[in-house]
């Protein structure tokens, strides 16, 4: 970032009176600058290209050139971390889990907006986010994610999640992450699963993926993540799918492009 007290973002959106709504909401965060807005794709790709923002809010629905279009033009590499704002129903903002920061679904409330630009925020400056957007395209086709290495002179400053903290009436509960057995999205949550008890939190799959000690736990499916040493069984289809079965008989699938990855990390290959 240009400066690291201010975060400058970009708004797009074919509707006035939601590019107002984001901004009038902006207003009242401190330390932020509105770089430009934008009502139409090419816009929006010529604004991210000349103004270079921090943040983008990036409407999914535009006539002619829709959000994941920009994407798409803009590339991966250069694709600034985004929060999607879109119409769609909730499950099926689960297509962006790889992709987003975090996604506003319309019409979003005051609260729901501050949690969003709050973990933007949090995330613009991380080298999480980079990785997160560097693979910012991956769900706009059918392939596996870029892969993504860790130098070795970062790597002893890698600090991974221990514990992990869940929200519930009034109080926070720390749920360490040897507890977790998989990690399931559900809408714009996701979903801890720790024995017979569910706990939802308001994190993105690809945040979590990224935060967890990728010797412990691996992103099996979209809407999978697996804590590796309660794989029992690994259950090949006739027609090809792959599933895992837990210790307790739960059983996940496995999406095609994760196989050999997997195979790999059961010791198979």
């Amino acid at each position: 970032m240009p400066n690291s007290t201010t975060i400058r973002v970009l708004i797009v959106d074919d509707e006035p009176l939601a590019r107002q709504r984001i901004s009038d909401l902006l207003a009242h965060e401190r330390g932020v600058e509105i770089a430009g807005t934008a009502d139409n794709g090419p816009a929006a790709v010529d604004a991210i290209r000349r103004l270079a923002p921090d943040i983008v809010f990036l409407d999914v629905q535009m006539p002619g050139m829709t959000g994941l279009d920009v994407a798409r033009t803009i590339g991966a590499e250069a694709m600034p971390p985004t929060i999607f704002v879109t119409a769609f129903d909730q499950h099926a903002l689960q297509a962006f889990d790889l992709a987003a920061l975090d996604y506003l679904v319309k019409p979003f409330d005051d609260e729901r907006f501050e949690q969003a630009f709050r973990r933007a925020r949090r995330l613009a400056g991380l080298e999480g986010a980079r990785r997160l957007h560097e693979r910012l395209l991956t769900v706009l086709h059918d392939g596996p994610p870029a892969a993504t290495s860790t130098p070795t002179t970062t790597a002893p400053s890698t600090k991974y999640l221990e514990r992990i903290p869940v929200e519930s009436r009034g109080k926070v509960k720390f749920v360490p992450v040897s507890d977790v057995d998989y990690i399931g999205a559900s809408g714009p949550y996701a979903e801890l699963v720790v024995g017979a008890r569910k706990h939802l939190i308001r994190e993105a799959m690809q945040d979590l993926e990224d935060r967890l000690d990728p010797s412990r736990f691996m992103r099996i499916h979209r809407s999978a993540i697996v804590q590796l040493d309660r794989v029992d069984t690994l259950l090949k289809g006739p027609g090809g799918d792959y599933e895992v079965q837990l210790a307790d008989g739960t059983r996940l699938r496995v999406s095609r492009s994760h196989r050999e990855e997997l195979e790999r990390r059961l010791g198979m290959t």
